[in-house]
């Protein structure tokens, strides 16, 4: 799967035409407090929910999409 994610990386562009909102690192860390990853997911809280979810990511550039709240 990282494989399929990173080869090729994708333009924010792209990635919110399939996926809705997208996130690069600094957004990501104004938005959530990172509790776990392991690639191609990481674990989150939403910062003003609290909500724990997950996010799937592309190495480079870095982009964070696909969120999926428990």
């Amino acid at each position: 799967m990282t494989d399929e994610i990173n080869l090729p990386a994708h333009e924010r562009e792209q990635l919110e035409g399939e996926y809705g909102q997208v996130w690069d690192t600094k957004e990501l860390q104004e938005d959530f407090r990172v509790l776990g990853f392991m690639a191609p997911f990481v674990v989150v809280e939403n910062k003003k929910t609290h909500q724990t979810g997950s996010l799937i990511f592309q190495h480079d550039p870095r982009f964070y999409f696909c969120l999926r709240y428990d």
